[in-house]
């Protein structure tokens, strides 16, 4: 099988946000999209984590005085992420991909920095499976 590199869509084609963003650019960015879940980083473009909608519902949610206009105040530093997705190496054995993979959408892909450089999707491996001969 291959390596991590060949199953990547690089960082260029992939849709992220600066985790210095606001609730309210998070949310706009994953509704223009269409995601319910994107990879945040920060200024040095190191992987931070994944943010879902659920982690801005339960923010929403259990700061009782915050409205929808004041999510264009409120820093994505104070959203607290309910799951942590995990990243994996550039270097990575295909088994430690496939294994996240299995339980997350998409795998973060860093180089040996922790810089971000793009995403494996589950459905990348499932494609790629199904076109191999038995």
């Amino acid at each position: 099988m291959h390596n991590v590199s060949f199953f990547l869509t690089p960082k260029q084609e992939v849709v992220y946000i600066n985790e210095q963003s606001t609730m309210r650019q998070a949310m706009e960015r994953m509704e223009y999209h269409g995601y319910t879940a994107v990879p945040t980083i920060d200024e040095k473009g190191h992987y931070v984590r994944t943010l879902t909608e659920g982690d801005l519902l339960w923010k929403m949610k259990n700061d009782l005085e915050l409205t929808f206009l004041d999510t264009s105040r409120v820093p994505l530093s104070e959203v607290i992420s309910r799951r942590k997705a995990q990243s994996v190496s550039i270097n990575a054995m295909m088994d430690d991909l496939l294994k996240l993979a299995l339980a997350q959408n998409f795998v973060p892909v860093v180089d040996d920095s922790g810089v971000f450089i793009g995403i494996v999707t589950r459905s990348t491996i499932i494609r790629y499976l199904m076109n191999q001969p038995n």
